[in-house]
C-alpha cells in the first residue's frame, strides 16, 4: 500500500460493532448520571433527553475516535 492510499473502509459488521462500542457505554453513563433526574418524566420525554445527549456524543465524539483506532489497528496487521 502506498503512502497516499487510504485503508479500505471497515465492513458494515465492524462499523456496527464500533457504533455499539460508542453507544452502549454512553447510554450507561448518561443513565447513571441522569437516571434519577429523568426518572419522573414520561418515557417519550426521557428518551428524547437521553438521545439528545447520547447521539451527538457518540456520532461526533466517540465513533470518529474508534474508527481512527480501528484504521490504525488494521494498518499494522
Amino acid at each position: 500500500m502506498s503512502a497516499n492510499t487510504a485503508p479500505a473502509a471497515p465492513s458494515v459488521h465492524r462499523r456496527a460493532l464500533i457504533t455499539w462500542l460508542a453507544v452502549y457505554p454512553t447510554i450507561t453513563v448518561a443513565l447513571g448520571l441522569l437516571g434519577s433526574v429523568l426518572g419522573g418524566l414520561p418515557l417519550p420525554l426521557e428518551t428524547l433527553v437521553l438521545t439528545a445527549i447520547v447521539v451527538p456524543t457518540a456520532v461526533y465524539g466517540l465513533v470518529p475516535v474508534l474508527m481512527k483506532a480501528d484504521a490504525r489497528q488494521r494498518l499494522f496487521r
